[in-house]
């Protein structure tokens, strides 16, 4: 990993930049209804049937994400002015008009989180460079400009990142390792080694924690992404420029009992002026201007 300049600071100063995370994922997860051999196992509800068959419930609570979630979550960084990246499966945004309409308009940078809310692993190289391709070009289509950064649901394969440079992605965020992005040489064959910035996620401080077990509850998901900011703010301070990401999603933290969580985190950071609030293309754009490729 390549130090940063001894003097490096994000743009207006900031010692720390804070990126948020909306995922979009809502209406692109596995469904028989769309060719899938079992419903989306990952929801509220706890009840993963053991034969091929649509689960409303479930298929209601993403609604929900998309119909009243997206208004509280989307509402929260509007009133207050806050950058933020969207990272959309591309499917969902087509199935939801209306709410892509909205983050065009909300000038917030839309990231790639595949074409479906799938897993990308199992797919052999053409079938996964297809999908690749079939997200960019859908978001492109549906949002009027091409995504530049990637986020795989959960895990990649060996030939991802080859496919991400050869489609023209500049950064991808399959990555936990740290607190600022990095650059890494990729493979690509008889192209040589080509250059792809990783910018890194966090999942300790995704709202997926409020559920996944053990679960933490709305106050203890604000106080532990308070903590983090402090923390990263004080390191940054004192050691050098820290990167934190905060991970939403609409049908989690859109919920009324747990939308007040971001609203206590959201105004604990708003009272600070030392931190930059950036997308996370504005932030891989400010590392690679102080940090050269590699050679």
């Amino acid at each position: 990993m390549t130090a940063l300049p001894r003097d490096f600071a994000w743009p207006n100063g900031a010692r720390l930049a804070l990126s948020i995370v909306v995922n979009v994922e809502e209406g692109a997860e596995m469904n028989v209804r769309d060719g899938d051999a079992a419903p989306e196992p990952v929801d509220e509800l706890g009840a993963i049937p053991r034969r091929p068959m649509r689960v409303h419930g479930n298929e209601s609570n993403y609604r929900y994400g998309i119909e009243a979630g997206a208004e509280r979550v989307l509402g929260l960084l509007e009133q207050r002015d806050m950058a933020f990246t969207v990272t959309a499966a591309a499917l969902a945004l087509e199935r939801a008009p209306d709410l892509a309409r909205r983050l065009v308009d909300a000038d917030c940078e839309i990231a790639c989180h595949g074409y479906r809310w799938v897993h990308q692993f199992r797919m052999e190289e053409d079938e996964e460079h297809r999908f690749i391709r079939d997200a960019w070009q859908s978001i492109e289509r549906t949002a009027g400009s091409r995504p530049v950064g990637w986020l795989s649901r959960f895990l990649h394969t060996d030939n991802t990142q080859r496919l991400l440079v050869e489609e023209g992605f500049t950064y991808h965020m399959d990555d936990y390792s740290g607190d600022l992005p990095f650059w890494k040489r990729v493979d690509c064959g008889d192209e040589g080694h080509r250059p792809l910035l990783i910018v890194p996620y966090a999942l300790d401080t995704n709202d997926m924690k409020m559920w996944t077990a053990p679960s933490l509850s709305p106050r203890d998901w604000a106080a532990y992404a308070i903590d983090t900011y402090d923390w990263l703010a004080r390191e940054a301070r004192e050691a050098g420029p820290r990167m934190m990401s905060l991970g939403l999603h609409l049908r989690i933290i859109g919920r009324p009992g747990r939308i007040g969580a971001l609203e206590r985190f959201l105004d604990h950071v708003h009272g600070h002026d030392d931190v930059w609030v950036a997308t996370r293309q504005q932030i891989a754009n400010a590392y690679a201007a102080a940090v050269p490729e590699p050679e």
